[in-house]
């Protein structure tokens, strides 16, 4: 019988638990991609999570070249060759860490520090919005094996992988392990970010604009579930846009996550984060930026914490 590699690194050899074990049928005979459909009573059996049923709003804090900013995120480029420009929603004269100190007054846990680039301004604003909120926020962007310890030492709850760990339109399963190794799978998030591809959630990376060979479904989310605390997930093709949320992902996600997960994308009413507590089971979690008013939005920030008090309270009443 044959293995399927990775990188060059037969699955054998990164197989270190019955997890891994338990997905190897999935690598074989495959010639697409290591996450072709495996039997999904296989992965089931290596899965033992608790899902919250209290849905929370999860603030965000973006940063583009220090400035907390509010984009559109598939019009993120590295560079300006294919002739695009970004676009920009809002842009704040408030500091990362007035935001930070924002969320923390209001009781806010879990929210994500993204860096929309790897410039030193961006990182210094992460590190000080980290230290006005120490354990209170994840942060993500350019976080690799060398440096997502030093973010947990600066206060961060968890790190915010994706491109790391997809790396080059595939998953590098040795990328994942040694996250966890040195940060630990109860401090690690991986952003599943996605958009639609022939019908499926293609893994988007590279600041959301390579699709990857792994697709969202069951077999995936429950195998990644084994080296991740959470899952955040942007909606890229609704993201930014406040065109309404994709019902079909939040769906998917409450229905087959089997740890925590963020949706983003596409909130512009309250009644889109009832459609989001609805559609996704009571287990899907919402970050709205653009929408909001303290963002340049429409929708109060004010009322969306009301709501999530609101559900709080209403979790713990039926406790």
């Amino acid at each position: 019988m044959r293995t399927f590699s990775l990188h060059g690194t037969s699955i054998f050899e990164l197989s270190t638990n019955s997890h891994d074990r338990n997905f190897k049928s999935s690598f074989y005979g495959s010639n697409k991609h290591p996450f072709a459909r495996a039997s999904s009573s296989l992965i089931f059996k290596s899965c033992h999570f608790s899902v919250r049923c209290a849905v929370s709003f999860r603030p965000c804090i973006d940063i583009h070249k220090g400035k907390v900013k509010q984009i559109v995120g598939s019009t993120l480029r590295d560079s300006k060759e294919d002739g695009s420009t970004l676009v920009t929603n809002f842009e704040s004269d408030k500091s990362a860490a007035e935001f930070a100190k924002l969320y923390k007054k209001d009781g806010l846990k879990g929210g994500h520090v993204i860096m929309l680039g790897a410039d030193p301004l961006s990182q210094e604003a992460a590190i000080e919005a980290l230290h006005a909120y120490p354990g209170g926020l994840q942060v993500g962007g350019g976080i690799n094996l060398d440096n997502c310890l030093s973010y947990i030492e600066e206060g961060a709850s968890h790190v915010i992988v994706t491109s790391y760990v997809f790396n080059n339109g595939q998953m590098d399963l040795q990328r994942l392990k040694g996250l966890v190794h040195v940060v630990g799978k109860q401090r690690l998030v991986l952003d599943l970010s996605c958009r639609k591809k022939e019908d499926k959630y293609a893994i988007v990376t590279d600041r959301w604009q390579k699709f990857s060979d792994v697709y969202l479904d069951v077999e995936v989310l429950h195998f990644l579930a084994n080296y991740a605390d959470e899952f955040l997930v942007h909606g890229v093709d609704v993201e930014g846009k406040k065109l309404g949320i994709d019902k079909d992902l939040v769906a998917l996600l409450g229905e087959h996550s089997p740890i925590p997960v963020t949706y983003a994308g596409g909130v512009t009413l309250m009644d889109d984060l009832e459609t989001i507590k609805e559609a996704g089971k009571g287990h899907v979690d919402v970050t709205v930026g653009s929408a909001l008013d303290i963002f340049g939005g429409n929708l109060a920030y004010g009322d969306v914490v009301a709501w999530h008090d609101n559900n709080r309270r209403g979790h713990k009443r039926d406790l």
